[in-house]
């Protein structure tokens, strides 16, 4: 499971956030790919400013892990 951070204030390195969706919830994605793409829809401009180096790193996909529900 994926899921993803931004970075409100670049002068602040603690200042992470988890995105969640319009209900409130957490996104999470099952392959990151899926998660990556739908970071660059949220925060287009944030993710190309990173790929030219324009800026600091400010969006993330994490990893994470999940008990499963056996």
């Amino acid at each position: 499971m994926f899921k993803l951070q931004v970075q409100e204030d670049e002068k602040d390195p603690q200042a992470w956030h988890d995105v969640k969706g319009p209900d409130g919830k957490l996104l999470t994605f099952e392959k990151e790919a899926a998660a990556r793409a739908r970071l660059e829809e949220l925060f287009p401009i944030l993710v190309k400013l990173e790929r030219y180096a324009a800026g600091s790193k400010r969006t993330r996909v994490v990893s994470i892990y999940t008990e499963s529900e056996e």
